[in-house]
């Protein structure tokens, strides 16, 4: 990379310097030829001007050849670093359209840098000092004044408007960013929106934000604008000074064709710094932006030398699992007693301290408080309890997607803190929440889990699913639209189940798979899962109580604590959640 960039800065400067050549060779050739003096003497001058013209366009031909290759290939660098900082597990900082945005917009922001800033920089400073020196040669104190125009329009109107243009550039792309949410918002969601009478208010906020956008650009287009006129009159001011001084010291005809035309020419590759210099200003803080999310740490942390993977079957112990998330810290109101003037301080010396920091006060909550589980091979076990209890918290802890403040998860005997997580979610995985279906067919997006997987095994899995009716209807190519939006909700979920069950992990993990379906389809749906996980290692998480008698053990949770567990018709017998809802369902069923 840096022998490429090299290369494209001579090319660059070779390009310019050859421009400037042709300008003074051609201004020279043709004073010089007004006095008619013999052919011979022009010779040079019509060998050089030939020589200059051609060299300017194979130069700028390998200057953009090499400059644009170093470009692409640091733009290209920069997002797969993005990439490789986002494969591990995070908790989520960035929106989807965010870090769309940070991926597409901000990364061209390395390009630019290059292309626009630092490779026309170099370019114009060879130029710059030829001129100089082509002056000093004619008339020093010409060369002179140029210096003082090129240092204008090269330094100090570039500083001046990355100053100005620093003001705002920052905005701009947390401004486009939320743009493309509200955009994404409203394509994806239009249908809920249209639904609840939404969409005018969601529309609105769209427009709000295009207009803060655009708000913002034009303030940059004006400084940009600004930058361009005060370049050219700083041009035209350095040109008529220098064409004054010639024919005040004598130059001749010659003189001062050659030094009004070079300093005219010395210019060329300087004004477009002024622009760079505006342009500056948004590239860093789009390179703030994707440091940002370089610089997240991961949710969890992998082991230095991870443990060989455990060989099935499986033996799954939760010891005393305590897994806390940080929720924002709400102030609290004062009755002026000292304990609650203490917790006041306390929470505000917090505060404090994570504005320093960066970041908002935040205080964690046990999501998992103490929870104890044993998964031996075969055994199925059904974590139920109500929403926010801690149930697909407890799978994410399984998977190694959150790091555990206290307690234990082994496998076989080996903590998986001291495993891969990737090994990890090789030997525990399933169907979690929110499964992503990407733009392709059908059958493309089932081999997400078995890439080698033949025909019946695609279809067993899709039956398995209770999707085979829908899929022998559309067709295995059929191809299903970003992130699910051409199928209904319950397809959705029985897709990425039957992509669970085609991938088929030693454990198998899910959660909710009857949700979005109406009543009938989730009883057998939970019906034929029961029936083809017999003899399997298990956990379902579910709201649902119907079939359950089937599963070996039961585990209530409640606020993140294990209130009760066993089998069915032990939790039915004895007062509790199980029960309260047991009996609601059969009700609803009457």
């Amino acid at each position: 990379m840096g022998t490429r960039l090299v290369w494209a800065v001579l090319a660059g400067s070779a390009a310019d310097l050859a421009g400037l050549g042709l300008i003074a060779a051609a201004a020279w050739l043709i004073t010089r030829a007004a006095e008619q003096p013999p052919l011979a003497a022009l010779s040079v001058a019509i060998v050089a001007t030939r020589a200059f013209a051609t060299g300017k366009g194979v130069f700028r031909y390998a200057e953009r050849l090499t400059g644009h290759d170093v470009a692409l290939r640091a733009q290209a660098g920069t997002r797969e670093q993005l990439y490789e900082a986002l494969i591990p597990p995070q908790r989520p900082r960035h929106g989807g359209a965010d870090l769309l945005s940070r991926m597409v917009d901000d990364t061209e922001a390395v390009q630019d840098l290059l292309v626009r800033c630092l490779l026309p920089a170099a370019a114009a400073a060879m130029a710059g000092l030829a001129a100089v020196v082509i002056g000093l040669t004619i008339l020093p104190v010409a060369a002179l004044v140029l210096v003082a125009g090129l240092l204008v329009a090269g330094v100090a109107l570039p500083a001046g408007t990355a100053a100005a243009a620093r003001r705002w550039s920052a905005r701009i792309a947390p401004a486009r960013a939320a743009l493309a949410g509200r955009v994404a918002d409203l394509v994806h969601g239009s249908a809920d929106l249209a639904a609840y009478g939404a969409d005018d208010e969601a529309l609105a906020k769209a427009l709000a934000a295009d207009e803060a956008l655009a708000a913002l650009e034009r303030r940059q287009a004006r400084v940009h604008a600004a930058a361009l006129a005060g370049g050219t009159l700083v041009q035209g001011l350095t040109v008529a000074a220098v064409v004054l001084l010639a024919q005040g010291a004598g130059a001749g005809s010659v003189g001062t064709a050659v030094l009004a035309l070079t300093s005219l020419v010395a210019f060329e590759p300087v004004l477009p710094l002024a622009a760079a210099g505006e342009r500056m200003a948004g590239i860093m803080a789009a390179l703030r932006r994707l440091r940002e999310v370089r610089s997240a740490a991961p949710a969890t942390t992998e082991p230095p030398a991870p443990a060989p993977r455990p060989e099935a079957p499986l033996t799954i112990d939760i010891k005393d699992l305590v897994v806390r998330h940080a929720t924002p810290e709400a102030p609290a109101a004062e009755d002026g007693g000292p304990r609650t003037k203490a917790r006041t301080k306390a929470r505000t010396k917090a505060r404090t301290k994570a504005r320093t920091n960066g970041g908002p006060a935040t205080a964690e909550r046990a999501a998992l408080d103490g929870v104890s589980l044993r998964l031996t091979p075969g055994k199925r076990v059904a974590i139920v309890g109500p929403s926010g209890a801690g149930k697909s918290t407890l799978l994410a802890a399984l998977m190694r997607l959150v790091e555990p403040a206290s307690g234990r998860i082994t496998v076989n005997g080996t903590d998986i803190a001291d495993l891969a997580g990737d090994d990890v979610r090789a030997l525990m995985t399933g169907l979690t929440q929110d499964p992503y279906i990407f733009r392709t067919t059908l059958r493309d997006n089932l081999r997400l889990a078995g890439p080698d997987a033949d025909e019946e095994a695609l279809r067993r899995a899709v039956r398995d699913a209770r999707l085979d009716t829908w899929v022998e209807r559309t067709g295995w190519d059929t191809e299903l639209g970003e992130d699910g939006r051409t199928v209904s909700g319950g397809q959705l979920q029985r897709l990425a189940l039957a992509r669970a069950l085609l991938y088929d992990p030693p454990v198998l993990l899910l959660d909710e798979p009857a949700e979005a379906l109406d009543e009938e389809t989730a009883d057998r749906l939970m019906a034929d899962l029961l029936d083809v996980t017999r003899d399997r290692t298990t956990l379902l998480v579910t709201h649902r109580l119907k079939g359950l008698e089937l599963v070996d053990e039961i585990v209530v949770l409640e606020e993140g604590r294990v209130t009760q567990r066993g089998r069915h018709d032990e939790l039915v017998a004895v007062p509790g959640y199980y029960r309260d809802v047991w009996e609601s369902e059969a009700l609803t069923r009457r």
